[in-house]
């Protein structure tokens, strides 16, 4: 059995789909109690066993993927729920004691059409949140807000950074590890230039055209860090035009207070600037770059989770 490096279930099914497989989709529909994975979190399992995502973090994954390929030699749908059962808590259970229900369907026309997987991928690209619902009784999943379950899919998350300074190099790999697609934003030659970012995206024209390009959404943060008005402010007012979900920058409490002066001058309101998160990160005493830089994701973190 392969597990495949990625985490995202409904890519893998995709291909998978595309090169000929035959694929199954689990998808947790409810949790009670201190369950290890959210609702809505999938697995999709190849028709050789490869599978890629998580249902419970690894503690029902082998009997659902058994279920599934079960499932895919008959056709159809099936519930599955799991929870401490004793004897059976550390064989097919969850230890932690909480309780998840599943919906295993083939990917069919009949259950989950594969053209959804299409429709998934497209509002990715494009930046936009696609709801689908899914009829316990007839197992189908269909695009729209009616029905036993309705999962809403967000766009990718996705992180501008402006100022390929240090915190920059350290922020770049921690916001990839939990799932954000980076861009730096530069226009300073050397700063972004050489190894320091090799692999990273990074444009070099000024911040209120880069991002222009970008186009913020609402999966979107924007942090700036170069300290220097020239290119924090342009971004920043970029951001506060857009429904970002999270927009900081570096600086002091006064430098932040003078920041806040220089975009009310370009008509923003107090409203507007309360958006911005200056000092930007959470407050934990951080030091050195890759302290801030954790500071700062997790407050993106928390604003995405909307605990901010």
């Amino acid at each position: 059995m392969t597990i495949v490096p990625a985490d995202d279930a409904i890519d893998a099914a995709r291909a998978w789909r595309a090169a000929g497989h035959g694929v199954a989709l689990a998808t947790v529909v409810q949790t009670w109690g201190s369950a290890p994975r959210r609702v809505g979190s999938q697995l999709a399992v190849r028709d050789d066993g490869v599978f890629a995502g998580s249902v419970s973090g690894g503690c029902v994954e082998g009997d659902v993927i058994t279920e599934a390929l079960d499932l895919m030699g008959a056709g159809g749908h099936r519930r599955l729920d799991y929870g401490v059962a004793d004897a059976t808590a550390w064989n097919v259970g969850l230890a932690c004691g909480g309780r998840i229900a599943i919906v295993l369907q083939a990917i069919d026309d009949r259950w989950f059409p594969p053209a959804l997987l299409d429709r998934l991928a497209d509002a990715r690209l494009t930046g936009e949140s696609l709801t689908l619902s899914t009829d316990f009784q007839s197992g189908l999943t269909t695009e729209g807000h009616i029905g036993d379950f309705v999962h809403r899919y967000p766009p990718p998350l996705r992180l501008a950074i402006v100022g390929a300074v240090h915190i920059a190099q350290a922020l770049v790999p921690m916001a990839r590890l939990i799932g954000y697609a980076p861009l730096i934003v530069d226009p300073r030659g050397l700063f972004g230039g050489g190894a320091r970012f090799a692999g990273v995206d990074i444009d070099v024209d000024w911040p209120d055209d880069a991002l222009a390009r970008w186009r913020p959404n609402a999966a979107s943060a924007v942090v700036a860090l170069t300290h220097d008005p020239k290119l924090d402010d342009v971004a920043l007012a970029a951001a506060l035009r857009s429904d970002a979900f999270y927009i900081a920058a570096l600086g002091s409490r006064k430098n932040h207070a003078a920041r806040r002066g220089r975009l009310a001058d370009l008509g923003f309101a107090p409203a507007d600037l309360d958006r911005i998160h200056g000092p930007a990160g959470l407050d934990i005493g951080a030091e050195n770059p890759a302290e801030i830089a954790l500071a700062i994701v997790a407050q993106m973190t928390a604003a995405w989770r909307g605990k901010l």
